[in-house]
């Protein structure tokens, strides 16, 4: 029992293999999984794959290195997209300060407005962060995102951050870095959250899990993030799976 609270199969990488890449999801014991949309290419193909399968759920948002190109239009667009009985969160959304494609502060009125309409559609967010932390945690609570809470995907903060996302109603999501060997502070964070505020993730086809770094990342690979953790908490696999599943259920509304 393994939820994989964050995959792009819906991205070019999986054209040629996709329904192989879930049937080897399944058979690793990969029992549920969101697909997350974050342009106008993906977030259709991210609603077809969840209509397609019944464990394959899909969130839908726009991305912060694209955030120059987000008009009212878009936002109408999630907004009647929140409504689809397969959409679960919307996002990622957040900021991205590595690129300049998006100025920061176009980014950061995307951020609001989207965190805004998840208020309204009474949605949890799952927030994009790089090199933006600080921002981040800042616009969250301006916008008083604890209300409606999320997820911090794929978290890459030390533990100095841990408690302000736990108290704005936020899950810290750990994947493939957690198994890197020089990755010091994705393992300390694995070891503080509380078991009931963990998520696991891929985000595949990006950041594969040792010992598949480098090559294309894909769901099944979660159970390395599973494994890795429970080693570092002391946990069995199952004990870690069944636990996150749980959590990403009430997250996401699933009971």
């Amino acid at each position: 029992m393994l939820f994989d609270t964050h995959v792009h199969l819906n991205v070019d990488h999986f054209n040629e293999d996709r329904e192989a890449v879930i049937q080897r999801a399944i058979e690793a014991g990969v029992t549920e999984m969101v697909v997350v949309g974050f342009d106008h290419d993906t977030i259709p193909k991210a609603i077809k794959l969840a209509e397609q399968y019944d464990f394959i759920y899909a969130a839908v948002g726009w991305h912060p290195v694209d955030a120059i190109d987000f008009t009212s239009e878009e936002l109408q667009w999630l907004e009647t997209l929140a409504s689809h009985p397969k959409v679960v969160a919307l996002g990622e959304m957040g900021l991205d300060y590595h690129w300049d494609k998006s100025p920061k502060h176009v980014q950061q009125d995307v951020f609001r407005k989207q965190i805004q309409l998840a208020k309204k559609v009474d949605l949890p967010i799952i927030i994009h962060n790089r090199e933006a932390t600080e921002d981040i945690v800042s616009i969250l609570q301006e916008e008083q995102a604890e209300t409606i809470g999320g997820i911090m995907h794929c978290y890459n903060d030390g533990p100095e951050y841990v408690q302000a996302c736990l108290e704005m109603n936020f899950y810290i999501s750990l994947g493939g870095p957690v198994t890197f060997k020089n990755a010091k502070l994705p393992k300390e964070v694995a070891k503080i959250v509380p078991i009931d505020r963990l998520l696991i993730e891929t985000d595949c086809p990006f950041l594969a899990p040792h010992p598949n770094r480098g090559k294309r990342n894909e769901p099944a690979y979660v159970t390395l993030v599973a494994d890795q953790i429970a080693e570092l908490r002391e946990m069995t696999r199952d004990e870690v799976g069944r636990a996150t599943t749980t959590n990403a259920h009430h997250l996401f509304r699933l009971d």
